[in-house]
C-alpha cells in the first residue's frame, strides 16, 4: 500500500525549509544591507538572526571594523624637485553601511584610489625637509582631505600614517655630506670657543704671577713633583726667567762696548 503525501503536507514542507533558508545570522560588527525588489531598505538588518527571503530581497554584507589599508608606494617629486618613493597606511571604517553599498560601486577599491592620489598632490607640494621632519602635519592634513572625500561615501578615515620615505642614493650622500659638514662646523666653534676661554683664563694667570713674581717658582716646583710622581730617568733644571734677562742684558752691554 502506497501513501500519497497530500498536497498541503508538502506544501507546508516547502513553507518550512524556505524559511529555513531564509534565516541569516549576523555577527555583532557585520550589517545587512537590504535590497527589496531592488529597492533599499531604510534601515540595515542585524545584528543577529534576520529574515531574507529571496529572490525578493536581496542582502549585502557590510563590514564595521577598522580597516588598516596599506598604500603601495608612490613615486612622489617634492616640491624642490626631488624623486622620493613614499609609502603610508590608511585607517577606516564604514559608519553608513547604505551610503557604502548604493554611492559607490567598490568602496574599498574607491578608497585605496583616493588614498594613492592624495598622497600624491599633497607630498608633491611639500618640501623634503618638512617630508623628513614634520610628518605628523602631513599625517594630519591627508588625513583631513581624505575624510572630507570619503565622508560622502559613509566612511569615516580616522588616521594616515607616512610609513616609509625611500630616498635616491645621491640624495642620502648628500645628507650625509650635509649632516658631517654641519658637525663639523658645530665642532669647530666649540674649540674655537674654548681657545677663547683658554686665553681669558691664561691673561688672567700672568696678571696673578705678574703681581708676585714668586709664585712663578711655586708653578716650577709643582712641576717638578707631577713629573718626579711619573718615575721616570728625566731630570728637568728650571732656569729662572731674571737668569735669562740678565744674561740678554750682558750680552747686549757686550756688543754695545765694540
Amino acid at each position: 500500500m502506497v501513501i500519497t503525501p497530500s498536497p498541503l503536507l508538502i506544501l507546508v514542507i516547502i513553507v518550512a525549509v524556505y524559511l529555513i533558508a531564509s534565516i541569516k545570522i549576523l555577527t555583532e560588527y557585520e550589517r545587512g544591507v537590504i535590497f527589496r525588489l531592488g529597492k533599499l531598505l531604510p534601515q540595515p538588518k542585524g545584528p543577529g538572526i534576520i529574515l531574507v527571503f529571496a529572490p525578493i530581497d536581496r542582502i549585502v554584507r557590510v563590514s564595521l571594523r577598522t580597516v588598516a589599508l596599506e598604500v603601495p608606494p608612490q613615486d612622489v617629486i617634492t616640491r624642490d624637485n626631488v624623486s622620493v618613493k613614499v609609502s603610508a597606511v590608511l585607517y577606516y571604517r564604514v559608519i553608513d553601511p547604505r551610503r557604502a553599498i548604493v554611492e559607490v560601486e567598490n568602496y574599498q577599491y574607491a578608497t585605496s584610489q583616493l588614498a594613492q592620489t592624495t598622497l600624491r598632490s599633497v607630498l608633491g607640494q611639500a618640501q623634503l625637509d618638512d617630508l623628513l621632519a614634520e610628518r605628523d602635519r602631513l599625517n594630519q592634513q591627508l588625513q583631513s582631505i581624505l575624510d572630507q572625500h570619503a565622508e560622502p561615501w559613509g566612511i569615516k578615515v580616522s588616521a594616515v600614517e607616512v610609513k616609509h620615505v625611500d630616498l635616491p642614493e645621491n640624495m642620502q650622500r648628500s645628507m650625509a655630506r650635509q649632516a658631517e659638514a654641519e658637525r663639523e662646523k658645530r665642532a669647530k666653534i666649540i674649540h674655537a670657543e674654548g681657545e677663547l676661554e683658554a686665553s681669558a683664563k691664561l691673561a688672567e694667570a700672568a696678571g696673578v704671577i705678574a703681581a708676585q713674581p714668586v709664585s712663578i717658582t711655586l708653578r716650577y716646583l709643582q712641576t717638578l713633583t707631577e713629573i718626579a710622581a711619573e718615575k721616570n730617568s728625566t731630570i728637568i733644571f728650571p732656569v729662572p726667567m731674571e737668569l735669562l734677562e740678565l744674561l740678554k742684558r750682558a750680552a747686549g752691554r757686550d756688543q754695545g762696548t765694540r
